[in-house]
């Protein structure tokens, strides 16, 4: 009974795989066409997508943002922090903080570790100040700031030869709305103007919004499309933190370069610390990161690593490519 048990739940896990993979595309999602894609009747796709909801697998639809725009590039901030079970006041307050974007507890000095993404220099700068009167009253006050200096990849989508890109405060809300505003439905440019309107208190017409979407995809602005689903539930059992240093310090862009292509890198950061880059690293099974640490060492390129484990997705990061 428990080996059917079993089989049926790793069919299943597949069968979702394969369902969330191909909710990811370059363009703008139709559903005719999605479905259509999957070889299913809208019903049967929508029913799906229903009990995919139910079962707590996906979550909402969503777009990954290339990092690299200009006036300035999105600024990752990394964040470690000593704290103890007495204290989720203190999460909570974190969780409230907009621009977090995951937050794990982990095992090691920290228990803590929070990934932040800021739309400029003074964003991160104001947004810092909460984070420290955050800080100063947890019990160990101990914390750290590591500021990353490049991404190389984020989501499972390398940035490696993509372009730079200016964009006007008007960009930035519809990237903004992409991410964050839709749900298990596609958002329409319809929507996006009423969300202006109501929200933002600017009138802008669809077609403005149209043409603007597909200025933003054409310049690799918009990575992709795709769609926020939670990794355990369909099988990606591990997720682990990795600082490495290389052999030779010379070398960490030709070294991450080689990186980026493993697939269960899903983000590699440069940042200004004694272990120089930073990889956030999925696995389906615990087991398979022992493999995967065997085959780092084997390129001879690396010296040292430092592995946090992952113990529980407090906010997570949830729409990398799936392999």
């Amino acid at each position: 009974m428990d080996i059917c048990h079993n089989l049926n739940n790793i069919i299943d896990q597949v069968e979702a795989q394969k369902f969330i993979k191909n909710l990811s595309g370059k363009t703008k999602f139709i559903i005719s066409k999605i479905s259509h894609a999957l070889g299913l009747s809208r019903q049967t796709y929508q029913n799906k997508l229903d009990s995919l909801r139910v079962q707590k697998i996906i979550k909402n639809f969503t777009i990954n943002i290339n990092p690299n725009i200009r006036p300035n590039a999105l600024k990752y901030v990394m964040m470690e922090i000593k704290t103890n079970p007495k204290e989720p006041k203190l999460v909570k307050e974190l969780l409230d903080i907009p621009q977090l974007r995951m937050l794990d507890g982990i095992i090691g000095d920290f228990s803590l570790f929070a990934l932040f993404v800021f739309k400029s220099p003074e964003e991160y700068y104001q947004i810092l100040n909460n984070i420290d009167k955050i800080m100063a009253k947890s019990y160990f006050k101990k914390y750290q700031i590591i500021d990353t200096i490049k991404v190389f990849k984020t989501n499972g989508i390398s940035l490696k030869n993509l372009k730079v890109t200016e964009l006007d405060d008007i960009d930035y809300e519809i990237l903004n709305i992409l991410r964050d505003n839709q749900g298990l439905k596609p958002i329409s440019t319809y929507e996006i103007r009423n969300i202006f309107k109501e929200k933002l208190q600017n009138e802008i017409s669809q077609s403005t919004i149209h043409n603007r979407i597909k200025k933003l995809e054409e310049q690799d602005i918009i990575l992709n499309y795709t769609i926020n689903f939670y990794p355990k539930k369909i099988g990606f059992e591990g997720k682990y933190l990795l600082r490495i240093k290389p052999k030779d310090p010379s070398k960490y862009s030709e070294l991450a370069f080689k990186l980026d292509m493993n697939k269960k890198i899903t983000d590699l950061f440069r940042i200004g610390e004694q272990y120089g880059l930073f990889a956030i690293v999925r696995v389906k099974k615990i087991e398979d990161y022992a493999s995967f640490i065997r085959d780092l060492y084997s390129t001879e390129d690396i010296e040292d690593t430092y592995t946090n484990f992952v113990l529980d997705e407090l906010k997570p990061y949830l729409n990398f490519s799936l392999f």
